[in-house]
């Protein structure tokens, strides 16, 4: 496959893939990926601990169904996730099986489609993402592209027309089983509780091959928007069109709506704009940042979920000691910071200052005290350097050590 990828195929279409897909090699390399990427059982109850026990067992069998065309995906188990806005997010989970058999076939299609999809997609890719996609947008601003269209897809994952995508896989992939296989997943019943229905549209949420069928589908815009001289940069459904005037940004705009309607999908009449974001009031949220004014600011609804989980983290009842709490905080600070260093730092100083607060409040609490750890007398006695060496890191330090290193 590797070889016909740098020489190219007849006709651009591959042909013959089941047996690739269906090769031991393949189906023990997708069931090491999914046990590495976790996750809760499904409508059968196999969780991968016992999926595990008798792994070869159920390959082999995976691959006997796949030969002889009888394997069939069972429904898919709905949940509600909760967001940092009160609201849910609908979450699908396929059986242990359904995710070992989908991750099979993206490992053989990825490969395929990845030789044609545009350097401007950066969302679920090979050795790409956010932070590749971020770097971007920072380079295009800093040579003048500051006049922004900032475009959000409304549901996306969940209004991708069924068979215009299917047309759009066929344009690489002749394999009818492999198409079948594809379609049998599109139209797997989703069950939550006692309900139980067949989607007509969109892609299953939560699957492993989601992200592979929803980018085939946007291929076509990357494309489009590139070939008309636009700086797009998109991560999945997420995806800002930077511009040098007003004038550009609003044909460029032109351009996005008469893409989403021939192609059945829409924009979200509040979430898309266009902007000059060197004013203040005119930036534009992307990937948990906020670009505004010349200043690369941490978006507010990425702060007020951090914050969320400090506050959960520091509760005056919570029952560890403060060396506990402390390793609790670090592990999500540390991965936090990694991804918000380019921050403006002033966010660093904030949050600094309230966690040493919550922490003195612990404190008090622990002592049988009254208050919430304001007083000068507690900043006294449980100073900065109190908590410095207690272990716990401060985010505006870290920020300044990376700021020396670099």
């Amino acid at each position: 496959m590797v070889s016909a990828l740098d020489n190219g195929v007849k006709g651009g279409r591959w042909y013959s893939l089941m047996d690739k897909v269906y090769a031991p090699v393949t189906l023990m390399a997708a069931s090491g990926r999914v046990r590495a990427n976790g996750g809760a059982a499904g409508v059968d109850g196999q969780s991968l601990k016992r999926f595990a026990a008798q792994e070869e067992l159920y390959l082999a069998e995976l691959a006997a169904g796949l030969r002889a065309g009888s394997y069939r995906p069972q429904p898919v188990k709905r949940v509600d996730i909760p967001k940092g806005d009160g609201k849910t997010r609908p979450l699908g989970i396929p059986t242990v099986k359904d995710r070992v058999v989908q991750t099979a076939v993206k490992f053989v299609l990825e490969p395929i489609f990845e030789a044609t999809f545009c350097p401007t997609s950066y969302g679920f890719r090979p050795g790409l993402g956010c932070r590749d996609a971020l770097r971007e947008v920072a380079r295009l601003i800093g040579e003048g592209f500051t006049f922004v269209v900032d475009a959000d897809l409304q549901s996306y994952f969940d209004t991708i027309p069924h068979e215009r995508l299917m047309q759009r896989v066929e344009e690489r992939i002749s394999d009818g089983r492999i198409l079948d296989l594809l379609r049998s997943w599109l139209a797997q019943d989703i069950m939550r509780g006692m309900e139980r229905w067949t989607p007509t549209q969109g892609t299953p949420q939560g699957a492993v091959i989601s992200p592979l069928l929803a980018n085939i589908y946007l291929h076509p815009l990357d494309a489009r928007m590139a070939a008309l001289g636009y700086r797009m940069v998109r991560y999945a459904d997420d995806f800002v069109v930077l511009c040098k005037s007003g004038e550009e940004a609003e044909t460029a705009l032109a351009e996005l709506r008469a893409f989403v309607n021939d192609n059945g999908l829409r924009l979200h009449p509040d979430k898309t704009h266009v902007g000059d974001c060197r004013q203040i009031g005119e930036g534009f949220d992307f990937l948990g940042y906020r670009f505004e004014a010349g200043r690369r600011l941490v978006r507010k609804k990425s702060l007020t979920r951090l914050k969320d989980t400090i506050r959960e983290k520091t509760k005056r009842t919570r029952g560890n000691s403060l060396e506990c709490v402390i390793a609790d905080l670090n592990r999500t600070l540390r991965g936090w910071f990694g991804y918000f260093k380019h921050a403006n730092p002033h966010v660093f100083i904030r949050i600094d200052k309230m966690i040493r607060r919550r922490l003195r409040s612990f404190l008090r609490k622990q002592e049988k005290r009254p208050g919430f750890g304001r007083c000068r007398e507690d900043q006294q006695r449980w100073p900065n350097a109190f908590f410095a060496q207690a272990g716990l890191l401060a985010l505006h330090t870290a920020w300044l050590t990376a700021r020396h290193s670099r």
